[in-house]
């Protein structure tokens, strides 16, 4: 899609990603917006990272799974076009973190079974989203890593590398690109509307660079068991994650 409004780069396994891009939706439902969804992996962008070291236990199966659910929508792309993305990339949200997690899912030690990568969690995904189950045979076809690839280098090209996901780069070609906005909680459609006009009024001034803090609130997701009601709690991010150092 040469001529969207919005290109929004995403992973689907991360949160604020998700919850920027329905702020995105909201924005477009007053705007009219066009929106190219495109790709950037997090396994990819720290492909020579030492997870053991440097993440959480559970980043490097999280990662792994979001490229492989990456793999799916390129293969969705090709075959069914660019207008496949935003029913796929909902259904991937929906499923992911506006779902409480299933009990059967808790371990012992009270983290969660990463059932996303799999045949058993894309088949129903695909299905909401009406398209072919057999889509999901590209989980394991690692022959889309080299589109996927080229998308996260296009993504870090506009923005450098210290950053995460999502970026969006505001009317592409000649627009700038910046990573986030990182938001933890969704507007209303007019407070919607009236964040999208601060952001970009930022981004159109051609000498801005960054505004930026390390503290988040976890994102009001159901998977995080936070409703629209409740604060999350702060954390301390660096370099776009939640990294253990950099």
């Amino acid at each position: 899609m040469d001529d969207a409004d919005i290109n929004f780069y995403f992973d689907p396994v991360c949160p604020f990603a998700w919850m920027t891009s329905k702020w995105v939706r909201l924005v477009q439902s007053r705007r009219d917006y066009t929106v190219d969804w495109r790709f950037i992996s997090l396994r990819l962008v720290n492909a020579e990272v030492d997870y053991d070291a440097h993440f959480p236990p559970e980043y490097e199966a999280g990662h792994e799974a979001g490229l492989r659910l990456l793999r799916v929508a390129a293969r969705t792309r090709a075959e069914h076009g660019r207008g496949a993305m935003a029913p796929l990339y909902a259904a991937f949200g929906t499923h992911i973190f506006d779902t409480a997690p299933d009990p059967d899912d808790v371990r012992d030690d009270g983290g969660v079974r990463d059932r996303r990568g799999t045949r058993e969690f894309v088949e129903p995904v695909l299905a909401e989203a009406g398209l072919p189950l057999d889509l999901a045979d590209a989980l394991g076809d690692e022959s889309w890593d080299v589109e996927i690839r080229e998308e996260t280098e296009e993504a870090l090209a506009l923005t450098g590398k210290d950053v995460g996901t999502p970026i969006i780069h505001f009317e592409p070609p000649e627009g700038v690109a910046f990573f986030g906005p990182v938001i933890s909680r969704l507007p209303d459609e007019d407070a919607a509307a009236d964040l999208w006009d601060h952001v970009v009024g930022l981004a159109r001034f051609a000498g801005f660079a960054e505004l930026k803090r390390s503290l988040r609130e976890q994102p009001q997701l159901a998977a995080l068991g936070l409703d629209a009601d409740t604060v999350g709690r702060q954390e301390d991010w660096h370099a776009g994650s939640r990294r253990l150092k950099k």
